[in-house]
């Protein structure tokens, strides 16, 4: 396999098994709920169309959606201290709650399908997690150990 093929192969997986874990854990919530509340959570308030661009989304979509989230007391608008015409969107103590909980229920409702692993399997999926988490902050080796190689 290729280093592309391989990286795609991670991403198409993870994929299905956030798909899996959410129909086998009956929960209906969109994917996009838990896309935007974990970006709020970890880069902060955001403009609707900062948080639509970085969901990878619509403007008019990420509207709605910020509608429905607000309903359910997950997000608050608030004013933007830069700009009082606009606002910007932040996640509640709720919606942090809520979004900690999802990732509990995810992880609960994988177990099953990994329960088999070895040890050795364990560590490669560990260290595969922290590269991937790395790698989706934006850090790369030379970034944390400021080589230029």
């Amino acid at each position: 396999m290729e280093k592309s093929e391989a990286i795609t192969a991670i991403v198409l997986a993870a994929h299905a098994l956030a798909r899996i874990a959410a129909h086998e854990a009956g929960n209906d919530a969109p994917s996009a709920q838990w896309r935007a509340l974990s970006i709020l959570n970890q880069r902060g308030g955001m403009r609707l169309g900062a948080l639509a661009s970085a969901a990878r989304t619509t403007q008019p979509g990420m509207t709605r959606l910020i509608g429905s989230l607000e309903h359910a007391g997950l997000v608050e608008r608030t004013a933007d201290p830069a700009d009082s015409r606009a606002t910007v969107v932040n996640a509640t103590a709720a919606g942090i709650r809520a979004l900690d909980e999802w990732r509990t229920e995810l992880g609960a409702t994988l177990a099953p399908r990994f329960n088999r692993l070895s040890d050795d399997d364990w560590r490669a999926v560990e260290r595969t997690a922290v590269i991937l988490g790395e790698r989706a902050q934006g850090h790369s080796d030379d970034e944390k150990t400021g080589d230029d190689a």
